[in-house]
């Protein structure tokens, strides 16, 4: 079938990771984690470190994750999770991550709209995140989502140096 826009890229396709996708996910996320080390709580040397098995039961048991694809090729990456300790109407959005030849595709924010469908969808009414304060675009793409920054700082656990602020989105029910 023919490109219906001649020169025009199809929009980027996100899909919920799966086991059947947790190999693609391991390796954005460890693209991710060498592009971006700053903007991570893990680093890229203990990413490294987990085998087979830790990476199929974190897709399993841990935060709920979403692959961009360009065509075959997966091009970013954004996560929700909710802490034991955050109020029972808030998750968190993290891990995201768009790789630079897919930046400006609206991979962004069609894994943004993924996650807060699937927030939506859960019940929860608030989406926060944390960013890092050097990281201006990504700040901006935040604000551009309906993100509002809330005053609120914090510092990386591996590099106190990274200065992160925390911004949130109240959804509607």
């Amino acid at each position: 079938m023919a490109d219906p826009t001649p020169g025009v890229a199809a929009p980027p396709r996100v899909e919920r990771v799966t086991t059947a996708s947790w190999r693609a996910y391991r390796d954005v996320r460890q693209a991710a984690l060498i592009d971006s080390p700053r903007a991570f709580w893990t680093t890229w040397a203990e990413s490294a470190r987990r085998t087979d098995e830790d990476w199929l039961a974190f897709v399993e048991s841990g935060p709920t994750v979403w692959l961009a694809w360009d065509g075959d090729r997966p091009v970013g990456t954004v996560g929700l999770w909710h802490a034991d300790e955050q109020p029972p109407e808030e998750v968190h959005l993290v891990g995201m991550w768009v790789a630079g030849s897919a930046r400006g595709s609206g991979a962004a924010a069609a894994l943004v709209r993924a996650a807060l469908e699937h927030a939506r969808a859960r019940g929860w009414t608030r989406v926060a995140l944390d960013v890092a304060r050097e990281n201006v675009r990504a700040a901006r793409f935040y604000l551009r989502q309906g993100f509002a920054l809330t005053g609120e700082t914090g510092t990386m656990p591996w590099d106190p140096t990274c200065v992160e602020v925390r911004m949130v989105l109240e959804l509607d029910p």
